[in-house]
């Protein structure tokens, strides 16, 4: 079982109010069997798609033009992360009591109550990200564009997802993301690229433009280009194996080879944040450590064979 250190320290950076936290020693089910975890909690299964090894999966035959829509030829890797930036999020007991929410979404939203702490931390930027780990039950609840109302919450969508079943979301909707996928367990966390030198499944990135579609395990897009090779939510990328990881070292070193080995899922467009890849908020990141990152160049990466691909709207 993880220590919760780095949450804690994470939440005290936001200036979040902290309740005493017990781990339940009942809710390691489906972490003995190896894989990510989180306060006793797997992030999925250890066979689920986002915890796979692709290093040796085939590249997309259209690899070359999905990339040089993402104008991969001139950018960089960017990390969303690190020191005022990043995902929080929370972990809550199982005791937590539950509040009432609405949504703009409600057809694709799971309705409440959830398990949000009145202090919920929210992600300081224009999506307002909210994620919270209810423990015990081994759920993640995570909601978008999140506002207080009431004696609960307000957010445009949200989402529930199991995290020792792995079950996906119906096909068509919408969560926290433009993917239908989840945040937490596809974030860049201090305690395994730092504390255990090993990141164990695939990372969630931002890209510009996007189609019109996605591919499992995406279940919704939220497309903004009919461009023949605008990548579908859901895409995958890997760093390529021939790319050298010598030079680097630390949290960067730790990021790299989880890239090579799960590579990273295509979650969100945005106009303003192009390859940037998702990870939590910790004061104890090192800026210059994440430096490092910015030196590989996007043209580095491969996309991996696409599955069916499913219309998004």
């Amino acid at each position: 079982m993880r220590s919760l250190l780095p949450l804690l320290l994470a939440l005290a950076a936001c200036g979040e109010k902290l309740a005493p936290l017990a781990v339940d020693a009942g809710v390691d089910a489906g972490v003995a069997a190896g894989g990510p975890s989180l306060a006793g909690c797997p992030m999925f299964p250890p066979g689920d798609e986002r915890n796979r090894d692709v290093s040796a999966d085939p590249v997309d035959p259209h690899s070359a033009d999905y990339l040089a829509f993402m104008n991969a030829q001139a950018l960089m890797l960017q990390p969303d992360f690190g020191g005022q930036y990043g995902q929080p999020f929370v972990v809550v007991p199982a005791s937590q009591p539950r509040v009432p929410m609405s949504f703009l979404y409600v057809t694709q939203s799971e309705p409440g109550p959830y398990p949000f702490p009145s202090d919920v931390p929210i992600q300081g930027n224009e999506d307002r990200h909210a994620t919270v780990l209810a423990q015990g039950e081994c759920r993640l609840y995570e909601t978008y564009n999140t506002y207080a109302s009431g004696p609960g919450f307000h957010a445009d969508s949200g989402a529930v997802f199991d995290l020792v079943s792995g079950t996906p979301r119906p096909d068509g909707w919408t969560s926290a993301t433009a993917s239908g996928l989840p945040i937490l367990p596809g974030l860049v966390r201090y305690d395994e690229a730092v504390e255990q030198g090993e990141i164990q499944h695939a990372l969630n990135f931002v890209a510009g433009g996007t189609a019109h579609a996605y591919v499992a395990p995406a279940t919704h897009s939220s497309g903004t280009s009919n461009a023949p090779f605008a990548p579908p939510m859901g895409l995958r990328v890997r760093l390529r194996a021939d790319f050298d990881v010598s030079r680097f070292k630390g949290a960067s070193l730790a990021v790299l080879r989880a890239l090579q080995r799960y590579g990273m899922f295509l979650t969100d467009s945005s106009a303003g944040r192009f390859w940037s890849i998702d990870g939590a908020l910790d004061p104890r990141w090192s800026v210059e450590d994440l430096e490092q990152l910015k030196s590989v160049p996007a043209s580095a990466f491969e996309v991996l064979q696409l599955g069916p691909v499913h219309s998004g709207q």
